[in-house]
């Protein structure tokens, strides 16, 4: 015999008050909801009204009372609910072929124990959430987009093929990259300034068994000493004043599971390598603020175009880590080794000059070419293209003639000083030396003594010039 909801309302198995309190707030706000139900300690149903009654399409017959709510909800939450004490505030259960929205809370003494929960059912079907379903979807899909955006951003963006040339060199160099690829241990890239590192670790990645994993980039020379530590290793939530309340993750985080890739290392201050040596042996991180050590799955990939070994003589760089990651080691040959790669450089450059932006097609004199390899390219591949850039802009027609390709050249270069020099006496070593400085003090002419300018033009970063000036004696 089915019990009146008078009757309903003093459950036989809950006599507490926390639940007797339940039922008269629900008296009150009853308006509100289609229905509700409430659960012992145990999650049993001690009390459920008429209209959730309904709700389910019980028999007349049917007395829930006593009951472990599964048996009458098959997928009621209230057992989470009343074993965490957490509330479930908003959420959609499926009955049969329909769906409620319902509200979840605990119920506790003033001791804060949990005896049972109460259930609301706000909506009998999901259409009145639509409005807020729809909002729901739009921020779902804008979070995928910008999932989407980091994940081409944290990508290889280049593969072996963009290492343009034909000379043996490229092709002995290429050969020794697919064989690293293969391997999981720390790489070191060594070359000039320009000569492709970035692109050579972009490659190594893509070919690797990591290429599915994020590829993360770091300029040691473009982050401040002070951040350095916060930018390797993360920031716990309230690690200093004004620091975020939520945890920041640092660059070893972003490229668990892929590569991380350190441009210009020999520039990393001498307090960093240390914390940085103990993460490549013990494989853990320690984020700024935090006692909590986090595994990380990361290979380091780093390029440098500094002489280690004689920064490690000065004490500017620790031994110990040079050979941490100096375990693959790979020269990249300088432009001016591999001249008869010019032709098909050019060809590739301008293409891309093109692309970024000139609505006109661009070809080079052979002439010019010529004239291009008799330059020294202190700055290699990159200032072979802001030359051909430069020439692009400085052409009334669409083919780059010798001339055009010569006022682009800096002052002084494309005479055949530097290259002719070289096969007349003086030994490679002092010829280099020779055309390195000259370039640097044609490069400061041209700027008016502008330092970062000077820079720009050689296409070489601020401290890479700094140094160099300082390795060839020229006053600042």
């Amino acid at each position: 015999m089915l019990k009146s909801e008078r009757e309903i309302a003093a459950p036989p198995l809950a006599g507490l008050a926390s639940i007797e309190q339940a039922v008269n707030a629900f008296s009150l706000l009853r308006n509100f909801f289609e229905g509700a139900v409430i659960v012992d300690a145990k999650v049993r149903i001690t009390w459920m009204d008429a209209r959730y009654r309904d709700l389910l399409k019980l028999a007349p017959g049917f007395d829930p009372i006593g009951l472990p709510v599964e048996e009458v909800i098959p997928h009621s939450q209230m057992r989470r609910v009343v074993e965490t004490g957490r509330p479930i505030l908003l959420d959609i259960m499926e009955f049969d072929e329909r769906q409620f929205v319902v509200c979840r809370v605990p119920l506790k003494d003033d001791e804060g124990r949990v005896e049972g929960a109460i259930g609301f059912v706000f909506y009998d079907r999901v259409d009145y959430l639509a409005p807020i379903l729809e909002k729901f979807e739009n921020l779902r899909k804008q979070l995928t987009r910008v999932q989407a955006a980091l994940t081409r951003e944290r990508s290889a963006k280049y593969s072996l093929s963009n290492f343009v040339g034909v000379s043996d060199q490229v092709r002995e160099l290429k050969a020794q990259v697919r064989r690293f690829a293969l391997r999981d241990a720390p790489t070191l890239i060594l070359g000039e300034t320009g000569t492709g590192k970035e692109l050579l670790a972009h490659a190594i990645h893509q070919q690797s068994d990591r290429a599915d994993g994020p590829f993360v980039a770091v300029n040691m020379a473009a982050v401040p000493e002070a951040l350095l530590e916060a930018e390797f290793f993360g920031v716990a939530p309230g690690a200093y004043t004004g620091a975020d309340r939520k945890p920041r993750r640092g660059k070893f985080a972003l490229a668990h599971g892929g590569t991380l890739f350190l441009d210009e290392i020999g520039d990393m201050p001498l307090a960093i390598q240390a914390k940085f040596l103990r993460v490549l042996q013990e494989g853990e991180i320690e984020a700024l603020g935090s006692n909590t050590l986090r595994k990380v799955d990361v290979r380091i990939i780093a390029a440098t175009s500094q002489d280690l070994e004689a920064r490690i003589a000065e004490r500017h760089f620790r031994a110990d880590l040079f050979y941490r990651i100096a375990v693959l080691t790979i020269h990249v040959p300088p432009l001016r080794e591999r001249r008869e790669d010019i032709p098909v450089l050019c060809e590739t450059l301008l293409e891309q000059i093109l692309r970024a932006g000139d609505p006109r097609h661009r070809e080079i004199d052979p002439g010019a070419v010529d004239l291009l390899r008799y330059h020294d390219w202190p700055g290699n591949v990159r200032e072979l293209r802001n030359v051909l850039e430069r020439a692009a802009a400085m052409a009334t027609g669409d083919v780059l003639d010798e001339e055009t390709v010569r006022r682009a050249l800096p002052q002084g270069a494309g005479q055949g000083g530097g290259f002719a020099a070289g096969r007349h006496g003086a030994d490679l070593a002092t010829t280099l030396a020779e055309a390195e400085r000259a370039a640097l003090l044609a490069a400061l002419e041209q700027s008016g003594g502008q330092k970062a300018m000077a820079a720009q033009r050689l296409g070489v970063s601020r401290s890479q010039f700094y140094e160099k000036l300082r390795r060839h004696n020229i006053a600042d």
